[in-house]
């Protein structure tokens, strides 16, 4: 039994492992190039063992990359064993099919040799000892883990958004593990590479750059930590801060009552194949304090970019569980250990190389909405209406002098609505952080031959419901040179579906409006040519209603309309609500009436 003062200790190692994540994310986002970095924090940084374990996970970053890190470590330990690792060594990977997700992410480890540091008392600093770098008996204890949506890395398409691709290929350039810094000095092949393969290899080399400085952050804090308080007492609390979450897993399971239950999420095309819908389907079995998943049913693998590697898969799994039964449980191996996941080979969530895995965040989270379906089924008060997804775009061009230009960019539309809340606006989904996404309108004119004409919110494309979906968005940009469309969107032909009587969002669309007039672009859209004056206009759809709309509060109806959230007429026609002569109040004799006749 602990006492008080082992509990304290175990706590304060717990949380500077969580810490020493958190800043080393901070760090890869402020010191990033590149402007998808910076604004929408796509980035992650972990601590693992060396037995593959996840540690510690930055929280602040998007949480849509859960086992990315933890999956690509053992293809790191294979091409490169312990014993040949050295102090000061950096490695960098980003191939889909040995744990990464698609070209564009990479991820970079350093492994941290904390094992010749000898504690102090009380956390207090202790002897530290000097490592030889070349002693082979030096074995790493742990490694720093980041990972970033790099600017671009080759491929057909601008900023590493190849909507049309059909394999990996195409999609940019892979690396399997190599030393990116080898005993601190760069390898200066490797970094040629990256920067010949690259649009922008200023960005993409900052970017890189970022990365490193991330994992260096975190090797310092965890130096720190066991000069305090020694390796092996540091190593028995990473021990016990594993089996406290995984205590927390299981008793929360345990909580849902046992059994099988059903999920599916259809996915509307994957761009080569767009009369094509294709089928995320799970089977979760919920037993004493464990759950397994199985996507058996799921469509076989597409030839689009839209295929889920296996890493992206076991991160949607995972987050969509520990979300479900409670998302203060701790981020470490001891979420994953309770759960068993179960994938064909050669589907959609588990599909065969060389297939493309570029769009595979539309699979992602078709996973998510999935799993929590079938979890609903076992506590329905937990339910949630399905949410937009993300809408992403990439701009290129070049300026008068010749010099290229590229911009990443994306737009989030409505959260689904849940019972007891509607969902919030224009806000990124939950496993990429949750963030509102209001354009950073300056950042973008400032450095791009762009004009951001309009930016607004979607009136009436909430799914109505007695708990409104969140608003979608419209974003219309004018290109002030010529320059090259590549556009990837989705639940567009498929809006995000209600719940429990709740109504579909308004699915969303994308368009441009040159001199001849409107020309409607296909979700998945490569090579569009615009021409100086065009307007790209992207609008994103909004969530999924909870409940009957006829039973939302008249008062709640008012004041969408008052906010601009909902027409007049559409709270007439859609939820039965009447106003006054003035406007600005409910009829409720009206309001009554229309109800009752409705009924």
């Amino acid at each position: 039994m602990k006492t008080a003062g082992d509990a304290i200790t175990a706590e304060v190692v717990r949380a500077a492992f969580a810490l020493a994540a958190e800043e080393a994310g901070i760090v890869v986002v402020r010191a990033a190039h590149s402007t998808f970095i910076a604004e929408g924090a796509d980035a992650c940084a972990t601590v693992l063992d060396t037995r593959g374990r996840l540690v510690a996970q930055s929280a602040a970053t998007t949480l849509m990359h859960g086992a990315s890190l933890r999956a690509t470590l053992p293809a790191l330990l294979e091409d490169v064993p312990l014993d040949g690792m050295r102090p000061g060594d950096v490695y960098v990977t980003n191939d889909p099919y040995r744990g990464g997700i698609h070209a564009n992410d990479l991820l970079v480890f350093r492994p941290v040799f904390a094992g010749r540091r000898s504690g102090g008392v009380g956390g207090r600093p202790g002897r530290r000892s000097e490592v030889d770098p070349n002693d082979a008996a030096n074995r790493p204890t742990w490694f720093a883990g980041t990972l970033i949506h790099v600017a671009d890395v080759g491929g057909v398409a601008a900023a590493g958004l190849a909507a049309l691709a059909t394999d990996v290929f195409a999609e940019g350039l892979l690396l399997p593990p190599v030393a990116l810094v080898r005993q601190g000095e760069a390898v200066p092949e490797v970094w040629r590479i990256l920067e010949r393969n690259s649009r922008s290899p200023d960005r993409v080399l900052g970017d890189v750059r970022a990365l490193v400085a991330g994992v260096n952050v975190m090797t310092a804090r965890i130096e720190e930590l066991v000069d305090g308080y020694g390796v092996d007492a540091v190593a028995a609390e990473v021990d016990g801060s594993i089996d406290y979450a995984r205590t927390r897993m299981r008793d929360e399971l345990r909580r849902l009552p046992r059994g099988r239950y059903h999920g599916s999420f259809a996915i509307e095309g994957d761009g080569v194949d767009p009369d094509r819908t294709y089928d995320v389907r799970v089977t979760v079995d919920v037993g004493d304090g464990d759950v397994s998943v199985d996507f058996d049913g799921t469509s076989p693998q597409a030839r689009g970019s839209i295929n889920s590697s296996t890493s992206q898969t076991l991160s949607a799994v995972v987050y969509a569980i520990r979300c479900f039964v409670d998302p203060t449980i701790p981020m470490n191996e001891g979420c994953f250990e309770p759960v068993r996941v179960r994938a064909p080979r050669g589907c959609l969530v588990n599909p065969d190389p060389p297939a493309a895995c570029g769009g595979r965040i539309v699979t992602m989270c078709a996973a998510i909405e999935a799993i929590i379906a079938a979890l609903a089924e076992a506590r329905p008060d937990h339910a949630v209406a399905a949410s937009s997804l993300i809408h992403v775009y990439a701009l290129a061009g070049a300026s008068d002098g010749g010099r290229p230009w590229l911009t990443l960019g994306y737009e989030f539309g409505g959260i689904g609505a849940r019972n007891g809340a509607d969902g919030p606006d224009a806000t990124g989904p939950y496993v990429l952080g949750g963030r509102s996404v209001i354009t950073q309108v300056e950042p973008l004119e400032a450095s791009l031959p762009v004009l951001v004409r309009e930016y607004r919110l979607r009136a009436d494309s909430g799914g109505p419901g007695t708990f409104r979906g969140g608003l979608g968005v419209e974003t219309t940009i004018e290109v002030l040179s010529d320059a090259t469309l590549t556009s990837r969107g989705d639940r567009i032909a498929l809006p995000p579906r209600g719940s429990h009587g709740g109504a579909h969002g308004e699915p969303g669309r994308s368009s441009v409006h040159r001199t001849a007039g409107e020309e409607t672009l296909d979700a998945r859209a490569a090579g569009v040519a615009l021409r100086a004056g065009d307007r790209y206009v992207l609008r994103t759809s909004g969530g999924g209603g909870f409940g009957p709309p006829r039973r939302r509060d008249p008062a709640a109806v008012l004041a969408d309309v008052l906010d601009g959230r909902c027409t007049p007429a559409h709270a007439e026609q859609v939820y039965g609500v009447v106003l006054d002569t003035t406007g600005v109040a409910v009829d409720e004799q009206a309001t009554a009436r229309l109800r009752t006749d409705a009924s």
